[in-house]
């Protein structure tokens, strides 16, 4: 598999801009984005991260 769409947790974390270390730790606890695992390897499907980081807008840091 070598589709443009997917990304190893790396470039994930670089194209959401945050640290690949919250990335691993959001995979671990919950709460991030669907990722999916073949073997040892992580891969994110882009349309995922930008739905997860559409999810998180908020129009007040009250909510």
């Amino acid at each position: 598999m070598h589709d443009s769409r997917y990304l190893d947790a790396d470039k994930a974390a670089a194209y959401l801009g945050v640290s690949q270390g919250y990335l691993n730790k959001l995979r671990t606890t919950g709460g991030g984005p669907v990722f999916v695992k073949v073997g040892r390897r992580v891969v994110y499907d882009v349309a995922d991260l930008d739905q997860w980081f559409a999810d998180r807008k908020r129009a007040s840091t009250s909510v």
